[in-house]
């Protein structure tokens, strides 16, 4: 069952940008877990000679961890204006 937002969404809303921000980061999560499991196991079945996979998957992760990092400790969700 999806989520349910109790008032009219609006990115103006702190908890909201919030939640739309989280939601995202979900969804970069479960793509970088399907991509890399996907490549990575290619690569495991078929032996492939593939060196920039850990490149590949470092690039991202390091992506993802500045998402997280982003998200937690640097986003601004106060009250305040935007726009």
């Amino acid at each position: 069952m999806p989520p349910r937002w109790p008032r009219k969404p609006d990115r103006a809303d702190p908890d909201y940008r919030r939640l739309d921000d989280r939601m995202n980061f979900a969804i970069h999560v479960a793509l970088f877990l399907a991509c890399n499991s996907g490549v990575w196991f290619v690569h495991n079945i078929k032996e492939t000679d593939w060196s920039w996979i850990i490149g590949f998957t470092g690039i991202w992760g390091a992506i993802l961890l500045g998402h997280l990092i982003y998200i937690v400790a640097i986003a601004d969700y106060s009250k305040k204006s935007h726009g």
